[in-house]
């Protein structure tokens, strides 16, 4: 018995940032944007939409796509690190929005991994017979989060959702393996320190711009190129597969350069890494899913076919899974 995608779905907000929309706002050029990051725009969510709206567009696609019924779902696990609210989860919002009546919701916070880890999770709840049919969803409103003041991080980020409907059967699709890591150590490298139980909302944390995302670039750079590579070749040999046999590459777009980095020290020529970085920038835990749903659709992979997934987020997390469509 394997485990199959039966259904994918993505969801990007109608509004578009440009890098000319960008030079508009901070010191920046679309040359400088384009060269550092490979990004030449991004969509944004609307004043007025949460992350859950975004994760229930793509919900409803995926269950279409999957010809199921909402109440057929048992689970739902959002990873997000833009919650609508620290609770109840933003999978509970998801639930009550597509009407998955029957099913168990909750979120995980892993920053751009979380798409991959909730596979890991679904991948077990399934294999043990705990529930039949789960939804993982990767879904971001970095927007609201985001600090148009700091030209670092703000030339990055975008808005998205995508979710996979996975469930038991009898083909020869499978998740083959999955591996995920993280390093606490690492944790001011990429954060928000305002808001939490540490640095609870005050006028000072909103003055001082601490509800926005911090990074270290150049640290977060040297770190998510190591941890993707070891991530995603511990992924391969748990599998039992060689690289050659994987069909496509679809890392998490953050960064053109880091993707560059970790396909050369893999010796995956780029024909095989899937991108659309260019597109949509980095929407965290929803890259992945987004990706993989616009390989299925641009027949770039088909049924039997095997791909790698590889994320590395704030945590510091990594992730890595190989699936056989």
């Amino acid at each position: 018995m394997g485990i199959e995608i039966i259904g994918i779905g993505s969801y990007l907000p109608e509004q578009v940032l440009t890098n000319a929309d960008l030079e508009k706002i901070v010191d920046t050029t679309d040359e400088w944007i384009t060269q550092r990051t490979g990004i030449k725009e991004r969509h944004i969510a609307d004043k007025n939409q949460a992350t859950s709206d975004l994760a229930i567009k793509a919900a409803k696609r995926a269950i279409k796509k999957a010809k199921i019924s909402p109440e057929e779902i048992d689970a739902i696990i959002v990873g997000t690190v833009t919650p609508d609210m620290f609770f109840p989860s933003t999978a509970c919002f998801v639930q009550a929005g597509v009407g998955a009546s029957n099913a168990a919701a909750f979120d995980i916070s892993a920053a751009c991994s979380g798409f991959i880890y909730g596979i890991g999770i679904a991948r077990d709840f399934i294999r043990s017979g705990t529930y039949k049919t789960v939804m993982v969803i990767g879904a971001e409103t970095l927007s609201k989060i985001t600090d148009r003041q700091d030209r670092n991080i703000c030339v990055l980020l975008g808005d998205g959702a995508g979710a996979v409907i996975l469930r038991k059967t009898n083909s020869n699709s499978e998740i083959m393996s999955v591996h995920l890591g993280a390093d606490g150590s690492y944790h001011d490298l990429l954060f928000i320190p305002g808001g939490g139980s540490r640095n609870p909302a005050t006028h000072k944390t909103v003055d001082d711009r601490l509800h926005y995302m911090k990074m270290e670039g150049n640290k977060v750079f040297k770190l998510a190129v190591k941890s993707m590579v070891d991530s995603a070749t511990k992924a391969i040999q748990l599998a039992g597969i060689k690289c050659e046999d994987i069909k496509l590459f679809i890392p998490h777009q953050a960064n053109i350069r880091i993707i560059e980095a970790v396909a050369k020290q893999m010796n995956v020529p780029m024909e095989k890494v899937f991108l659309n970085i260019q597109k949509y920038g980095n929407t965290s835990a929803a890259t992945t899913p987004i990706a993989l749903e616009e390989a299925i659709y641009e027949n770039k992979v088909k049924k039997g076919d095997i791909v790698l997934l590889v994320a590395f987020g704030g945590g510091l997390t990594w992730a890595a899974t190989v699936i056989k469509l």
